[in-house]
Parts: C-alpha cells; structure tokens; sequence
C-alpha cells in the first residue's frame, strides 16, 4: 500500500455499511485523511491511527495531504461518504495525480446514498433512474434545470442530492417547481434524512406535497417514474413485471 492512495467510500459511515475491501484498506493504512465529520464517523475502531483531517471546501488541500503523505512511504487511505466515485473526492484525486506519476491510485467503491436511502423506502429505483444534485456550488443552476426537465421527460425515477442548505433552502421547491412542468402533482415520491446514521427520517408523499418539504444537506430526495407508487408507506417504482397471481412474469419479452 505504499506509494499508493486508497480512495475508500465508506457509505454512510458505519462500519457495519462499509464493504469488506473499504474495511480491509483502512485496516491496512497507516494514515487516513478526510473530511472532519467523516473521521469522526468512523468510529473508535480507526481511531489508532494517523488521522489527519480538513474542512469543508478544502477539498483540494486533501487531496495533496494523501500525495504528500503517501510521497513518505506512508500506506494512505482518502475516506469519502457514500461512494467516492458518486460525488466524491476519485476524479479530483485523478486530476491531481497527473503530477505524481509515481503514484497509484485505486479506488474502494461504497455504498452511496441512492443506494442506501432507496433501500429504506423500499424500492423507488428499480427501473432506469437518474441522480441529479441540487448543489449549484460546482455546477450552474442553468444546467442542473436542464437536466431535472430532461429527466422528467425521460419518465426517469430520480434521486435528489443536496436538496438543500442554509444558503439554498428554497432549492427543493424549486426543483419540484421545474418538475411539474413535465409532471403531475400526485407523482408518489420521498424522502430519507440522516440515511443510516443516528437519527434516520423516512416520508413519502406526493411531488406536490414534496414542494413544501423541510429538508436538509443531509436529506436524500426520491421521485418516482410513472409507475412509481406508495404501498404501506413504501415507496415503489415498478420493475415491468405482469403479477398474475402468484406468479410474477417478466414483461420485457
């Protein structure tokens, strides 16, 4: 693991929703960098080795703490939430790694949000969907509109990140607004705050009703295709089966 960075998604961030391999790399490293809030969710199990974290917004300054410290010979583990692929720190540390040629860089996969958070509404993703975030800080919102009308469009079931923050509380509302330019009122939808971690929400509601949702950085948005609907307070997005009875038939054929 030497002159060589783990980029580890660690999902939500306890132990028990990491894969093995994400386990196995911290195990194995001498020094784990990442975002505060991510170490401190890793709990007392890591907490004998180096850790060295940063702040929001300095995701830069991360990255080339791992290339600086993996330059020592150190084994160097980058954690990230969710998947470090799915908006995550892998293709900055990419980037970034084009001036350390003598580096390798692999990437651990994780469990990301749309993942996690579908499983707890039940099944709203399980036909072709789509993940837009909501967060214009990297992204103009010019562009994010344009890919929220495709979407809908497309009939795609749609997971929402970053739906809201103290300076962009109104932009769920406005997301759902641009939806329901496409979409009807009553399109079955939800939403999952603080996903496998203390203090986890679930609701389903309508896109209507989701317009007014208090949400948060730390909510994950779901909006269901037009076959989506709410059974028993799940949220579920049909896979094309033709049910008869007690036997379930493919209806791809």
């Amino acid at each position: 693991m030497g002159n060589k960075i783990y980029i580890v998604g660690m999902g939500p961030g306890k132990e028990e929703m990491m894969t093995a391999e994400a386990v196995n790399a911290l195990e194995n490293a001498d020094v784990i960098i990442g975002y505060t809030v991510y170490l401190d969710l890793l709990g007392r199990r890591f907490q004998g080795k180096e850790l060295i974290s940063t702040s929001m917004r300095q995701e830069e300054e991360r990255c080339r703490l791992c290339f600086a410290q993996a330059r020592k010979g150190k084994k160097t583990a980058l954690v990230c939430s969710g998947d470090a692929g799915v908006y995550g720190m892998a293709s900055l540390m990419y980037e970034i790694g084009k001036g350390y040629p003598d580096i390798e860089l692999a990437v651990i996969p994780g469990v990301t949000a749309a993942n996690s958070g579908a499983a707890v509404l039940g099944a709203p993703l399980n036909h072709d969907f789509c993940v837009i975030s909501l967060s214009d800080l990297l992204t103009p919102w010019e562009i994010i509109e344009k890919r929220l009308l495709a979407a809908a469009e497309g009939d795609f079931a749609i997971a929402l990140y970053n739906p809201s923050s103290h300076k962009r509380k109104d932009y769920l509302e406005r997301a759902c607004g641009i939806l329901l330019r496409v979409i009807e009122p009553g399109r079955a939808c939800g939403y999952v705050e603080n996903i496998g971690r203390e203090g986890t929400k679930a609701a389903v509601c309508t896109l209507e009703e989701l317009k007014s949702a208090r949400v948060n950085m730390f909510t994950t948005v779901f909006i269901g295709n037009s076959g989506s609907e709410i059974r028993n307070g799940k949220l579920i997005t049909k896979r094309g089966y033709r049910v008869e009875g007690d036997i379930a038939v493919c209806g791809d054929n």
